[in-house]
């Protein structure tokens, strides 16, 4: 019986192994991971931690150059320095504009001050988004660069017909998901459209509506990623892994079954893309692929997409 049981046991043990091994995963294309930049080019917070209410334009590391998040330049500059998708930011003005800012309110970054979705879009252009940076709370060396930089959604879609957008949703305003599925319906836009995330009852609206559009939130996530680790090692891929976008922390993802050519290979199968993000550290600030030393963890072969803040910098961290 004894030797039964171990006979048995080292016939699950292979199983499992060949079943989620990523040796046996042939590429083609050898797996090139490719890039999405948060915010575009940007200037970096400077400050150990982060909370809602941390205004992270003040202090920023030492200013080099002078891209602010969100704009037009910065998206341009993230597009020339290798970005397949860019990250932004939407809020929902009350003359229903999608304006492309990131905060709550625009007190932290900008001369004005209110809640960002109830200033009219009009209104949001006449601010300097570059007003309050300083690396070291004294001087303010980009104010003025910034005027009238706040720009509509479409603004941003008609200035880069080619490219690709992961759109965040700010609030979670089931108002703000049928705006912009009224906006995407029938339009040559919805091709620019990455995903939705953010707000689960925005991001739901769009994903369930439009055909085809993938999303995510954090019930998304952990909902696949949860099943996906109790019942993987079988093969069973769990329908809440389907048609979505996942986000993987770095630190976790080599825990996930068959991590990484074999999980990559399910994912794509079941129509899902994957973004590699930084570790989580039980913080709700968003990590990136922000040093050489993350980039090195990426493993060989991995063709999903690498979030990063640094797009202007990873291709100098990258091999040959």
């Amino acid at each position: 019986m004894l030797r039964r049981i171990v006979i048995a046991l080292l016939l699950l043990a292979a199983f499992i192994w060949a079943n989620n091994t990523s040796f046996l995963v042939r590429q083609e294309d050898g797996g090139k991971p490719r890039l999405l930049s948060h915010r575009g080019v940007h200037q970096i917070f400077a400050g150990d931690t982060v909370r809602n209410d941390t205004c992270t334009a003040n202090p920023v590391q030492p200013i080099t150059h002078g891209f602010i998040e969100n704009t037009i330049p910065s998206m341009r500059a993230a597009f020339e320095a290798g970005a397949d998708v860019v990250e932004i930011d939407v809020h929902l003005t009350p003359d229903n504009i999608f304006a492309v800012f990131h905060d709550w309110t625009v007190d932290c970054r900008t001369n004005g001050t209110g809640q960002t979705n109830e200033i009219p879009f009009y209104q949001l252009q006449t601010l300097d988004v570059a007003y309050r940076y300083s690396a070291d709370g004294e001087t303010f060396p980009l104010r003025g660069s910034g005027l009238g930089l706040i720009p509509s959604l479409t603004d941003v879609l008609d200035t880069f017909p080619k490219r690709k957008f992961l759109i965040n949703f700010k609030s979670n305003r089931r108002s703000e998901g049928l705006a912009l599925t009224d906006l995407l319906e029938n339009s040559e836009y919805q091709s620019q459209v990455f995903g939705v995330y953010g707000g689960s009852k925005p991001t739901q609206v769009v994903v369930d509506q439009i055909d085809g559009l993938r999303g995510f939130d954090r019930t998304s996530v952990k909902a696949c990623l949860l099943r996906y680790a109790a019942l993987g090692w079988s093969g069973y891929f769990p329908h809440s892994c389907r048609s979505q976008i996942i986000a993987v922390p770095i630190n976790y993802a080599p825990l996930l079954w068959g991590w990484p050519l074999r999980f990559q290979e399910r994912m794509a199968a079941n129509n899902t893309e994957i973004i590699l993000v930084g570790p989580y550290d039980g913080a709700k600030r968003t990590i990136g692929i922000d040093t050489p030393e993350l980039l090195g963890r990426v493993p060989e072969g991995f063709s999903g997409y690498i979030w990063t803040n640094e797009i202007d910098q990873i291709s100098s961290w990258q091999s040959p």
